[in-house]
């Protein structure tokens, strides 16, 4: 069956930010999203464990996993609100200002052929805002993965 596997589109990539605020389970899409970036390896950590018996050849042990997920794209707005999104407001507004044990959110997404969701406890650090003269005002965030990520069905709404 060669030529029967085909790649997916990334604008079909999904994610929201768990309203931690909220009385029920809510998630928030992310609105505005044109590009992402997934960093598997990022803050992995590793030891050398290269030994005279290792006959010149390096080796080494993972003592550290990490990730990160960066999102960027456009600052949206409700047109008849003025309103900021509500994952982007959430992420802007009330996540990216706590600190400590708080700081910690819940995050999730998916591609839209998938059933499940990857969910991680995570960290934000807000990105750059900006635009010239002939640009809409840029938006981003950095979310970096706090122990090990979890996965969730999808449910229908």
């Amino acid at each position: 069956m060669a030529g029967s596997s085909r790649p997916i589109d990334a604008r079909g990539w999904l994610f929201e930010v768990e309203d931690a605020n909220a009385t029920t389970n809510t998630w928030l899409p992310i609105a505005g999203v044109n590009t992402f970036t997934h960093s598997p390896g990022e803050n992995e950590e590793t030891v050398d464990t290269t030994v005279f018996e290792s006959d010149g050849q390096y080796e080494q042990d993972v003592m550290q996993r990490g990730a990160s997920l960066s999102v960027e794209g456009q600052y949206r707005i409700d047109k008849t609100t003025k309103a900021q999104d509500p994952g982007q407001a959430y992420i802007d507004h009330v996540w990216t200002n706590r600190l400590g044990f708080e700081s910690r959110n819940r995050i999730r997404w998916r591609h839209e052929t998938q059933t499940q969701w990857v969910v991680w406890d995570a960290t934000v650090t807000p990105g750059e805002q900006g635009g010239g003269n002939n640009d809409k005002t840029s938006w981003s965030a950095t979310m970096t993965r706090c122990g090990a990520p979890t996965t969730e069905a999808v449910v229908s709404p």
